[in-house]
Order: structure tokens, then C-alpha cells, then sequence
């Protein structure tokens, strides 16, 4: 057994591969050119440009949609600023903290603190610390460094509560010798509406706004990512053009259309083709759509996977009673309340029903079209978007939905084994 596997990775290796760095074309790669972010790059330089005098620089709260660039930014800025301080003997520090991964009181204080241990001293806990105790921690070691220090809150909004941002918003205050600026990253245009007053006033005071890519502007980044990672004349002219215009009827996002063209590459290298063509570009757009659908479904509450399955199961049976006409809410309704009964959960309202209904149509994974019945008034056509089969694939990884392989739809609303 040891022997075959051996041999089938010594035969995957032996193929000629199409990638010189697979790592540049990842969207956490940071590359030494930014292209078509040169004005958003001198404007948060001139935000901290402070630092290197040891004075403090204003917070800034950079919003944005996912892909245009906003942590590129930052951290490109942050690298020049450390690199400055070195040249000119200045002490500046700069730190990054997801909030999605960091998004507690005590976890972000933890890691600013854990970011100026050195040898001599003890690393914080995880978990443990009084956080008042961790706090004067933080304190205690920037005082000593006597130096600026420029704080990254890439997804702020994912902070569970104030009290962090209420934290580094007053200790500035408490510091003798040091500074502190920070700078909050958030795809949500409305995030500081719901801040304490307090905490909102201290950190908002400049705003930055980073706009889609268009087109154009893609095509120049994939380009450029294009000449590190992908080996010369293994790619069809038309292929990076194709992956721009994809990208940018989904707001301009700049990780679609690397994670497009990467997995266009790695589809044609599986595919031992010597070229990537846009033929792999369409494969992998239906392999990412795929992707993400089926790590929306797996999420989904209890309530919405039983909805879904009912919508599956109608679908299903129309089509093999070759019933074309979409279904409509009451439709869904019958069939999610014999789930319920099935399953003992507690079976919602029809109007709630018809909010979760709403929730799938904004996810993408069914259509919900309201339309207009004239003096009969309206009603909602509701249809699968999403592959049936991947979906019910998905739904029976949960053990609820395992025993509904069989379930067969009496008439159109009836379910029976």
C-alpha cells in the first residue's frame, strides 16, 4: 500500500507544472506593487507619517467592500513605516490583528502585549489574566520602549462588544512615554453607527473609502501577479481579460479574480494541459460558486436547512411530475411543517417562514421573485438557483436530514416513506 502511494505522488510530481509561485496569485500575499491604490497609499502614509516624528497619529477607519484592497493597504504602509523608522532610529511599532480570529477584550490586548515580549520576559496566557492586569501590561512595556505604536483592526467589526475599542480609545491618556494610533478596517459602511458615543468619538476621526476595481484595473492586477507566478506562454490572451470582467460584475473584487485565475491554473495543471484557456476560467467560476454555496448551506441554521430541503424536495418532485410553474410560499409552507413533524422540531410561523425564504433568495442559493397577480394580489415564485444535488448532499452531512433520502411527496405537499 506504502509503495502505490509512493508512486502515485512520484507520478503527480513528475508532471510539468504551470505555477513558478502558486503562493503570489493567494490573496494574503502582499506584493511590492500595489496597482491603482498609488492615492490611497500616500493618503494613509500622510495619516501616519506622525510616527516617525513621535508624535501621535490620527485613527483612521478604512471601509471598503471585500476585495479592493483595504488590509493590501495597510499593511504595505505599515512595512514602509517600520522600514522609515529603522533608517531614521525612530521607534515604531506596527501591529496587525485580525478580528475575526482576535475578537475579544482580553485576546487583543494579549497579542499588542505578546508583540513586545522579548527573551526576558513571560509570555501573557490565552486565557487567565485579570484584563485590567492585562492592560497595565500593555502599558507598562510601551512606556518603557518609549515608542509609537500603530494598531491594526482588519475586521473590526467582528469585535464581540466596546470594551476593546474602549480600551485602546483612552490609553493614550494613560501613557507617559508612548503613543498609540489605530486604524479599524470594515467592509460595513454603517459599523460606527453602532459604537459607544464614547469609543466613537475618540477613535472616528478620519474616514478613508476604498472604491471597486473596474475592469481595467483588475486586468493590470492579475497581470502582475500573472509574471510571478504563472510560467511564460502557458496562457491564452484571453484568459485574464475573461477573469476581470467576471470579477468586476461582483463589486470590483480583487480576491475573486486572483482566486478565479489560480483556480483556472490549478484546474488545467490536474487537467495535464499544457495552457490555461478559458474553458478552465468557466470550470473554475462554477467551482468557487459551488464552494461557497456549500459553506453557506453548512452554516445555516436549523430552521433554514429544514426550509431548503423542503423547497429541494418540491423542486424535485415538479420536475419528475414535469410541472414547470415555479412554487410558491404556501407551497414550501405544507412540506416544511411534515419536516418539522418528522424531525419533532418546532415549526415556525408561515411569516417567518416566508423572512428565511427572503434570507435564502439574498444568499443565492434559491430565487424568491414577488410578483404581481393583479386583483388576486401577489405571490412569491420560488426556484432552486444552487446544484439540487450538491445542496441535498450538504443538508444529509447532518445527521437530521440523513433519513429523508427516501421521503417521497404525496400528491404536491404530502411527504410519506
Amino acid at each position: 500500500m506504502s509503495a502505490k502511494t509512493t508512486d502515485i505522488f512520484g507520478q503527480l510530481l513528475k508532471a510539468e507544472g504551470l505555477f513558478i509561485n502558486r503562493e503570489v496569485m493567494r490573496p494574503s500575499y502582499t506584493p511590492e506593487i500595489l496597482p491603482h491604490r498609488e492615492r490611497e497609499i500616500n493618503d494613509l502614509a500622510a495619516v501616519l507619517v506622525p510616527a516617525l516624528r513621535g508624535e501621535t497619529p490620527s485613527n483612521v477607519f478604512i471601509y471598503g467592500k471585500t476585495g479592493t484592497g483595504k488590509t493590501a493597504v495597510a499593511k504595505f504602509v505599515g512595512k514602509e513605516l517600520i522600514l522609515k523608522g529603522r533608517e531614521m532610529g525612530k521607534s515604531v511599532n506596527f501591529i496587525y490583528i485580525n478580528c475575526e480570529v482576535v475578537d475579544t477584550q482580553y485576546r487583543i490586548l494579549q497579542n499588542i502585549a505578546n508583540h513586545f515580549i522579548n527573551e526576558w520576559n513571560d509570555h501573557i496566557p490565552f486565557t487567565g489574566w485579570p484584563t485590567d492586569e492585562v492592560y497595565a501590561k500593555v502599558r507598562a512595556m510601551m512606556d518603557k520602549e518609549k515608542c509609537v505604536t500603530v494598531i491594526v483592526l482588519d475586521e473590526i467589526d467582528k469585535l464581540k462588544g466596546d470594551e476593546a475599542l474602549y480600551s485602546l480609545s483612552r490609553i493614550n491618556s494613560d501613557l507617559d512615554n508612548a503613543r498609540v494610533s489605530v486604524i479599524g478596517i470594515s467592509n460595513d459602511l454603517k459599523f460606527t453607527e453602532f459604537l459607544d458615543p464614547r469609543v466613537k468619538s475618540s477613535l472616528g476621526e478620519e474616514n478613508m473609502v476604498f472604491y471597486p476595481y473596474d475592469a481595467d484595473q483588475l486586468q493590470d492586477i492579475l497581470k502582475n501577479r500573472v509574471d510571478m507566478a504563472i510560467k511564460p506562454n502557458t496562457m491564452d490572451g484571453e484568459v485574464i481579460p475573461l477573469c476581470a470582467a467576471l470579477s468586476a460584475q461582483e463589486h470590483g473584487d480583487a480576491r475573486r479574480a486572483l482566486d478565479l485565475l489560480r483556480v483556472s491554473a490549478e484546474l488545467a495543471e490536474r487537467n495535464n494541459s499544457p495552457r490555461i484557456t478559458r474553458s478552465f476560467v468557466k470550470l473554475a467560476q462554477n467551482k468557487i460558486e459551488i464552494d461557497r454555496i456549500i459553506e453557506v448551506v453548512r452554516t445555516l441554521p436549523n430552521q433554514s436547512k429544514l426550509i431548503l430541503y423542503a423547497i429541494n424536495l418540491l423542486e424535485k418532485e415538479n420536475k419528475k411530475a414535469g410541472i414547470t410553474q415555479a412554487m410558491n410560499t404556501g407551497d414550501v409552507y405544507d412540506v416544511y411543517k411534515e419536516l418539522c413533524k418528522k424531525t419533532r422540531a418546532n415549526c415556525l410561523t408561515q411569516r417567518r417562514t416566508a423572512d428565511l425564504i427572503s434570507e435564502l433568495d439574498m444568499l443565492g442559493i434559491i430565487t424568491a421573485r414577488v410578483i404581481s397577480k393583479g386583483r388576486h394580489g401577489r405571490t412569491r415564485e420560488i426556484r432552486m438557483s444552487s446544484s439540487p444535488k450538491e445542496i441535498i448532499n450538504v443538508l444529509q452531512e447532518d445527521e437530521t436530514f440523513r433519513d429523508f433520502a427516501n421521503y417521497k411527496l404525496k400528491g404536491q405537499t404530502r411527504l410519506t416513506l
